[in-house]
């Protein structure tokens, strides 16, 4: 098992400015960190990774998809940009080294149509996450698509039909991951729903119910690592939470008060929890 943080704990663009905190985070004992590839500009992400390297710090990217670039516009043109982007952001993920590019990769973040999602809208998405995949096979990157709770898309919103989406793309590069946040909002079935996606799940983001410190809130977390064990889970459990620290991400995050004495507290007691839990 390998222990990640996500970094937009701090912010959405890691820098130079943030080697003592990649040091310290390397020194709590984790083994990565989880990259925001916002920005397109794969010569930083190349220096970052060699930062990266110089720490021991092992990496995963996360990404979203604006509205300008959505795989399931009914627009081609928009399609298209879409493609055009998450290529770039998987040659971004490339000279960084990073292997595993995660996030809600299947639609435009927070956009919503009044509908569910429709079967020219599956369609689409395949098409297009399809036309990346083959891209980020050449690079070496997989394309782990994040099912979302229905307050943030609508696309696709449990882990059963995400589950589906990848196996009717049913390429070696697109897998899945399940997030312990959007879970304990949708599913009726914490067990079923892991053992449901099992065959695709490649990543896992541990994220409390109030998307502050795990383990100090009401998800159901003995079910959580129990079905997990049981499936044979071996990937990343990777911290994802969220604070006041960055005005934007604390806007679409939807936080309005500050939940933990700090972000080392939380980072150090995180993974004090995931051990606990999972190395007994």
């Amino acid at each position: 098992m390998k222990y990640g943080l996500n970094m937009l704990l701090w912010t959405t663009d890691v820098n130079e400015s943030h080697l003592p905190l990649l040091a310290d985070i390397k020194k709590w004992g984790y083994d990565g960190i989880e990259l925001p590839v916002f920005e397109l500009d794969a010569a930083k992400y190349k220096a970052l990774g060699a930062q990266l390297d110089s720490l021991g710090l092992e990496r995963t990217a996360v990404t979203v998809c604006p509205p300008e670039a959505n795989p399931i516009s009914d627009s081609a043109a928009n399609r298209q940009a879409a493609v055009d982007r998450l290529k770039k952001v998987v040659e971004a993920c490339h000279a960084g080294g990073v292997q595993k590019l995660c996030g809600p990769l299947h639609s435009a973040l927070g956009q919503f149509s009044g509908k569910g999602a429709t079967p020219d809208e599956w369609n689409r998405c395949k098409e297009t996450l399809t036309q990346v995949a083959e891209f980020a096979q050449g690079a070496g990157v997989t394309l782990i698509v994040e099912y979302l709770n229905r307050f943030e898309c609508y696309f696709l919103t449990s882990a059963a039909d995400t589950a589906r989406f990848v196996k009717e793309v049913n390429h070696p590069n697109v897998r899945m991951m399940y997030d312990t946040f959007h879970a304990n909002i949708e599913e009726k079935s914490v067990a079923k729903a892991i053992k449901d996606c099992a065959p695709y799940t490649v990543h896992v983001h541990i994220s409390e119910n109030d998307r502050s410190t795990p383990g100090e809130g009401h998800v159901d977390w003995d079910t959580t690592f129990q079905a997990l064990r049981e499936t044979g889970y071996d990937g990343w459990f990777t911290v994802e939470a969220f604070g006041l620290a960055l005005p934007e991400l604390a806007a679409a995050t939807k936080i309005w008060r500050r939940m933990y004495p700090s972000e080392e507290y939380l980072a150090t007691r995180a993974l004090q929890f995931m051990k606990t839990r999972w190395e007994g």
